[in-house]
């Protein structure tokens, strides 16, 4: 233990490195001011705004600091400080549900304030300060307040940094931003996992010094933010609007239905570290857990951005619609799934759910609201999210301990299935503004 421990210079050096970017920002005099170049200037790779493709690089390397963790952290609670699989839901569920609440009123505080950066900006470094202290943790509670704090940086950040990129590009490029954002979201998932695997089996077989090393790419990532992203003015409200209030009156009924389809999903969209229980029961080994995590996000990754696109291309809903059926299908998959073959296949195929439908409901959101309530829309989307994701993770714990992980699995798929049926008969396809341009 003591060779863990670093010496007091090297102690020193860490704080600068971990604290340094945080203190520059929130001391920095400057910091209401845009940071970018002209408003139409866009990086030439393919042709993303600049705010676009940084943001992109900050989820890259705040999932790979995240992943590093995640796919160890179910059977580091089950097997080294004795959680049960209920207990595992319960905190899968609290740190989402925790996560989307915030994430309704950081989404208002954005228009309110009309800036969205400093929000963003303070998120990511309490997600980054909080998530490796896993490392430390010697009880099951302990795990719970670290996941906790770790997902109100995550709900703080989440609707303004949505509501930027899509105040950053036109309408008609919503889609491929937000798959953009996915792709390299999910990519950083892909690498997480392979550096565990490398360092657990090369370097320690200590999942606690793993964690620990999450803090490297976190403070990239948030460097990344500060220095390269840039504040965008939020269009004002129209004379006409009444002042901006955290209500649903002021949405209209097709963004109210759509809400109504999202949580019926999200009761059956359980935490995917049940997926992991499940891998590991059908006789995958630990040390192989964080690359078959890894596969499921090459596939996320590689579908995000085309789905996006195709969203773009053939509509928001149909892509929605695809993907959660999808859904539907793997989940019965995995209910009946025995052997470790079925379960790689399983993983890899579920991955195209997230690409279908990541960047296609991003986009509805904002294809359906006022432009002033984005941020307000986001952060209603994600807590309609986040209100369903604490009994799913609990509904999936008790199912799984009571009946049967074929049971649980089960009754995820029909919700699923449930969910696009109301979609596909109540809610009405968005009319996209392709001529609409800004910044």
């Amino acid at each position: 233990m003591d060779r863990l421990r670093p010496r007091f210079s090297e102690r020193k050096a860490l704080k600068s490195i971990v604290f340094f970017p945080f203190f520059w920002y929130f001391w920095d005099a400057e910091k209401g001011k845009e940071r970018m170049p002209s408003k139409d200037q866009r990086l030439a790779f393919l042709g993303l705004h600049r705010n676009i493709f940084f943001l992109g690089l900050v989820s890259f390397f705040t999932d790979l600091s995240s992943e590093m963790i995640y796919p160890l952290l179910p059977v580091f609670l089950t097997s080294v400080l004795g959680a049960s699989p209920t207990f595992v839901g319960l905190i899968e569920g609290i740190a989402e549900a925790t996560a989307s609440f915030l994430k309704l009123f950081s989404g208002w505080v954005s228009d309110r304030w009309k800036k969205r950066k400093s929000l963003v900006v303070f998120g990511y470094t309490l997600s980054t300060l909080i998530r490796p202290l896993v490392g430390v943790a010697t009880i099951g509670w302990h795990v719970l307040l670290i996941r906790f704090l770790d997902r109100v940086g995550k709900g703080i950040r989440t609707s303004p940094r949505d509501a930027l990129i899509a105040d950053s590009i036109p309408e008609r490029e919503h889609g491929k931003a937000f798959g953009f954002q996915r792709a390299l979201d999910h990519a950083g998932a892909v690498i997480g996992p392979l550096v565990a695997f490398f360092l657990l089996t090369f370097i320690t077989q200590q999942c606690r010094t793993v964690f620990l090393l999450a803090y490297i790419p976190g403070v990239i990532a948030l460097s990344i933010l500060i220095f390269g992203v840039g504040e965008k003015r939020v269009s004002p409200a129209p004379l006409a609007s009444p002042p901006l209030q955290l209500t649903l009156r002021v949405f209209d009924r097709r963004f109210k239905t759509f809400l109504l389809t999202i949580i019926l999903f999200s009761l059956g969209n359980s935490s995917d570290a049940f997926l992991i229980l499940k891998a590991k029961d059908s006789g995958i080994s630990v040390s192989l857990l964080p690359i078959l995590w890894m596969a499921l996000h090459i596939s996320k990754s590689l579908s995000a951005t085309p789905g996006g696109i195709l969203s773009d291309r053939y509509g928001r809903k149909k892509m929605i619609l695809a993907g959660w059926t999808l859904y539907g299908g793997v989940y019965f998959g995995f209910a009946s799934a025995q052997t470790s073959e079925g379960v790689w296949i399983l993983f890899v195929i579920y991955g195209l759910f997230y690409g279908l439908t990541e960047g296609g409901e991003r986009a509805l959101v904002a294809n359906l609201v006022p432009l002033h309530l984005r941020g307000t829309a986001y952060g209603i989307y994600h807590f309609s999210i986040g209100l369903s994701a604490l009994p799913a993770s609990l509904l999936m714990g008790y199912l799984w301990e009571t009946f049967s992980p074929e049971a649980a699995f089960r009754v995820g798929a029909i919700l699923a299935l449930a969910a696009a049926g109301l979609l596909w008969s109540a809610v009405k396809e968005e009319r996209m503004e392709t001529n609409q341009g800004r910044g």
